[in-house]
């Protein structure tokens, strides 16, 4: 079955068709029904080549060993020509097997890219040899390792909140990321604390792009896949135009960047109760995260970020700030004491 994702969300103009290449083993077919192809491995004995391939060396992978696994799939820390990677295998769902195909297919959205603070893709494929794979893997993503720790278990693994030289550290970070990505048209979709990786340098990495959209060029937004509208994102970070079946822009991960940013403050989960009744409470009666309960939001810089945090989960997704216009908001939040 073709995917359902267009070629051009995937790759740029200037990679396809390539000569020199390696087959790609993407379901994605060219007009003349010839396998697409992207260019073959850039190594030269190491994995920092510019652009993803298609081709995974599966005899050069060393001391496979799992990480953790999820509805998503399983990842695995293993050595490959020589360094540290991750390798993802993104699991086929049996109750939506469009949904899955889809979410492979958009892990791809951002392999072109190279950022410090976004997770690089070195190499994905759906064509996995005998004795690596399994059965119900729909494909295999090779990505570089980060290292153990998301901002989820920074945030929820200390009794103390994080200290603001942190928070404001780490937000600068995503928003940064962010920016980059919306800048190549794409929107991440899934932004929350658990999708945010720390380094050993403790830099913040965006990971895990199963739910994003590549928009087309010039246009500032997209209609809602059907497939994906319900059942892709974080309920609890996702924003109101979404939960009602509206259309994606970038100022939907500012709201997810503003409900991450309050996790970063407070040390808190976002909402409390019944999963359809934050989602009927933050459609229909703007319910957000409290800013009235907690100590930190009585001082100087706490009253600044009530009003960031309010201009980030606005219900009009227009009334929002870019990316850019949030960077120096945030850097303001670092001078009051």
């Amino acid at each position: 079955m073709p995917s359902p994702v267009p070629v051009t969300r995937l790759l740029p103009g200037d990679i396809y068709p390539c000569v020199d290449t390696g087959t790609c083993s993407s379901p994605l077919t060219q007009p003349s029904g010839s396998t697409l192809q992207v260019p073959a491995p850039r190594l030269n004995g190491r994995v920092g080549s510019r652009l993803w391939s298609s081709v995974i060396l599966w005899k050069q992978l060393r001391s496979v060993q799992p990480v953790g696994s999820g509805g998503f799939g399983s990842v695995y820390r293993a050595e490959y020509l020589g360094e540290t990677v991750a390798l993802k295998k993104v699991k086929k769902s049996t109750k939506n097997k469009l949904a899955s195909r889809q979410s492979f297919w958009a892990e791809l959205n951002a392999a072109h890219l190279r950022h410090r603070n976004i997770v690089r893709v070195i190499a994905a494929t759906t064509c996995v040899p005998e004795g690596f794979g399994d059965e119900g893997s729909i494909g295999t993503i090779l990505m570089e390792f980060v290292g153990s720790r998301n901002l989820q278990q920074v945030i929820y693994g200390s009794p103390e909140v994080l200290g603001a030289d942190r928070w404001l550290r780490y937000s600068a970070d995503i928003v940064t990321g962010l920016s980059f990505l919306h800048s190549h048209s794409v929107v991440h979709l899934d932004i929350k604390p658990a999708n945010v990786l720390l380094s050993t340098e403790d830099v913040c990495k965006i990971a895990d792009f199963g739910c994003s959209l590549k928009l087309d060029p010039g246009c500032e937004r997209s209609a809602v896949s059907p497939q994906l509208s319900h059942v892709c994102g974080t309920y609890t970070h996702r924003a109101p135009e979404l939960l009602r079946g509206g259309p994606v822009s970038p100022k939907a991960d500012i709201f997810s960047f503003g409900i991450t940013l309050w996790q970063l403050i407070t040390g808190e989960p976002p909402y409390t109760g019944d999963r359809q009744h934050v989602l009927y409470a933050v459609v229909a009666h703007n319910l957000r995260p409290s800013v009235q309960d907690h100590p930190v939001f009585g001082s100087e810089r706490g009253g600044l970020c009530r009003a960031v945090l309010s201009r980030c989960w606005s219900a009009e997704a227009r009334c929002r700030p870019s990316c850019r216009e949030l960077l120096p908001l945030l850097r303001e939040l670092g001078s009051p004491t």
